[in-house]
This record gives structure tokens, C-alpha cells and sequence, in this order.
């Protein structure tokens, strides 16, 4: 028997949220992230998380399930999210997928190349070895080992980086070789249903600057600097993908007193548009 799998995506600020919580309680549905930087414990409000209302409407989950350090490439996405919607749909519930990284969408529809499951003890091994070198000399290692994973790699994308030496590590191979291999393709019953929120420009924009402002009437400031402790203190490593959210450098500027708050909205605001224009490029490239 068919079993419906939603997925629901499209740019930051689009709404994917409220559809996905409308769609939860219409079909007894579970809400599961696929969005890379909501992964993160940390920054809920910057990273616009699900609020405790959403949450106490419909199950939600892999909403900051991961430490800041930790690192999850697509592959290791899938493979938390494959048994949780195996699982939903076990219990007689319905899945419902959303977010705007695409990457991770693409790689559960049209499924992965079939590496064996990397030990745990080898991705920790690998991810501490990263941390003490630092990307540039990781990479720089990566491309002695296999240079052609390195080639293909940018220095600074620590999730990539991981995965190819992980893999290198625990089968022998690289994973350049496994990629050529054929796919395993997502479970023969799992129905996907696909939709892509796309709104106007013109609305898409407005959206992104409205809900930063809203961010900060909430309290986004106040975990910038929260978590801008836990960086300062080593708590958290420095250079970890959730440092990146949308705003958080430029609220950060302004908190060291650098820039003024009026600044720091400007081009906070200004960075969300960008990223939500590149997001929709893609999706209408890729999917």
C-alpha cells in the first residue's frame, strides 16, 4: 500500500511553516525539519523555529536536535529522518517534511548512493580530527588521501569535507566512487507529495524584512548574545553552520557596539532577501 510522504518547501519567510502546521492537523500529521541551520539547538528565534504554540498544535520534530557543533551533511540527515518516517508511518500518522534545504529534499526523493552506515566511532574520530586542524589543513589532508573529492570540495563546507573523509575512512573507498554507483532509491510505498511555496517577489521580500522585525521584538537579541557567550567561551566552535543564521554577524557587530542598530537590521534584512532570492533560483533549477 501507498503511503503519503509531504513535503512541503520553498524560501525562507514563505510560509512553509504555517502550511505544514495546517496540513498537520487536517491529516494527523507529523512535522519533521529539513531545514540545516533549525537542526541546531540554539538561536530559536533567529532561526525562526516552530513557536511552544505550533508545537503544543502537532507533533514536531528534529527541531534542534543536533548540538551547535555537531556536523550533518544530506546523507547524514537522511539517515536520521528515513526510520523517523517509517516510523510516522507505522503509528498511522501522516509525515510531513518541511523546509528550504533543498539539497536535503533531493537527496530523500530521488535517493543517496549506497554507502554502508558510517560507525559512530569513526564519524566522532573524524569530526574531532576537523576541529583541531580547522578546514583549511582538513582539507589540505582530504586531498592527499583523495584528491578528487578534494577538488570538488570547497574548503569552508565542513559538512561535505566530513562526509568524504568519513566515508574514505570507514569503507576504503572514496566516496567520489560511491556517487557513481546507482542510487538506492526511497522505500517502493512511500508516496511523495511535493509543494513548493513560491510567493511574489514583491511579498517574499516584505515577508523577510517583517519577520526579522518581529525576531527582534521577540527577543532575538538577547540570544545573539546568549549564544555569542557560548562561542566566546569555546563552548561552541567558532566556526559552526548555526554562527551563520541569517543575522546573527550583523546583531552581533552591533552588540560589540561596531555598527548601529538601525544598521544591523538594514543588512540583516538585506542578507535574508538575498538568500531567499538564491533559494528560489534553486528550487526552480533543481526541483
Amino acid at each position: 500500500m501507498n503511503k503519503t510522504v509531504h513535503i512541503i518547501a520553498g524560501p525562507t519567510a514563505s510560509g512553509k511553516s504555517a502550511r505544514a502546521l495546517e496540513l498537520a492537523q487536517q491529516k494527523n500529521g507529523v512535522i519533521i525539519n529539513c531545514d540545516s541551520i533549525q537542526l541546531y539547538e540554539g538561536l530559536p528565534i533567529l532561526t525562526a523555529k516552530p513557536s511552544e504554540d505550533d508545537k503544543a498544535k502537532a507533533p514536531h520534530k528534529l527541531y534542534g536536535a543536533l548540538h551547535p557543533n555537531d556536523i550533518c551533511s544530506a546523507g547524514n540527515w537522511c539517515e536520521i529522518v528515513k526510520p523517523l518516517i517509517e516510523e510516522t508511518l507505522t503509528a498511522d500518522q501522516t509525515p510531513i517534511i518541511t523546509g528550504g534545504t533543498g539539497l536535503y529534499i533531493k537527496a530523500l526523493m530521488q535517493g543517496l548512493s549506497p554507502i554502508p552506515d558510517i560507525p559512530e566511532d569513526i564519524r566522532q574520530a573524524t569530526i574531532k580530527k576537523q576541529k583541531q586542524l580547522g578546514n583549511p589543513a582538513f582539507h589540505a589532508e582530504l586531498q592527499k588521501r583523495d584528491p578528487v573529492m578534494a577538488e570538488r570540495l570547497h574548503p569552508s563546507n565542513t559538512a561535505r569535507l566530513v562526509r568524504a573523509w568519513e566515508v574514505l575512512e570507514a569503507t576504503g573507498k572514496s566516496l567520489a566512487e560511491w556517487q557513481e554507483l546507482d542510487r538506492i532509491s526511497p522505500p517502493a510505498h512511500w508516496n511523495f507529495e511535493l509543494e513548493i511555496i513560491m510567493p511574489e517577489r514583491e511579498d517574499l521580500y516584505r515577508r523577510c524584512n517583517d519577520r526579522f522585525v518581529q525576531m527582534l521584538k521577540i527577543g532575538a537579541l538577547e540570544e545573539v548574545e546568549a549564544f555569542s557567550k557560548k562561542l566566546e567561551s569555546g563552548e561552541v566552535d567558532s566556526h559552526v553552520p548555526l554562527a551563520k543564521a541569517l543575522g546573527f554577524n550583523h546583531l552581533r557587530e552591533y552588540q560589540r557596539g561596531n555598527i548601529s542598530k538601525e544598521d544591523a537590521i538594514t543588512l540583516s534584512q538585506g542578507e535574508t532577501r538575498r538568500y531567499a532570492k538564491r533559494q528560489v533560483t534553486w528550487f526552480r533549477n533543481q526541483m
